[in-house]
């Protein structure tokens, strides 16, 4: 992966599951450059929305807090809805990747896909 897509995905997915207030406007914009046949490390780029997707990490934590803690996660699981709806707009891209000319691609928007059902 590139040095700027790794350090893009330390900001909106830190350590690959904990997403940011950014995230939610970030995904767009990753759709796009999936979806463009141009664009460079696009297996990779797929591979971080997937992530984005999959990540519960605040709610989680929210569920295992005391009760009287939970209500300062709401902001934060509400980064993590969003996200989750920006990826799902992104569908109709990610579909059509499946039969993308490379193969990496296919395989991280079929894996992506299985995260959208």
């Amino acid at each position: 992966m590139s040095a700027a897509l790794d350090e893009l995905g330390d900001r909106v997915c830190h350590l690959g599951f904990v997403v940011s207030e950014a995230t939610p406007h970030v995904v767009p914009f990753l759709v796009e450059l999936a979806g463009d046949p141009s664009v460079h490390h696009r297996a990779e780029i797929l591979e971080l929305v997937s992530k984005i997707c999959a990540t519960r990490e605040w709610e989680t934590t929210a569920r295992l807090a005391p009760s009287k803690d939970t209500q300062g996660y709401q902001e934060k699981i509400a980064w993590e809805t969003a996200s989750r709806d920006a990826v799902m707009a992104g569908a109709g891209v990610f579909q059509g990747l499946l039969d993308d000319p490379d193969p990496a691609v296919r395989t991280a928007a079929r894996d992506l896909v299985s995260h959208l059902t």
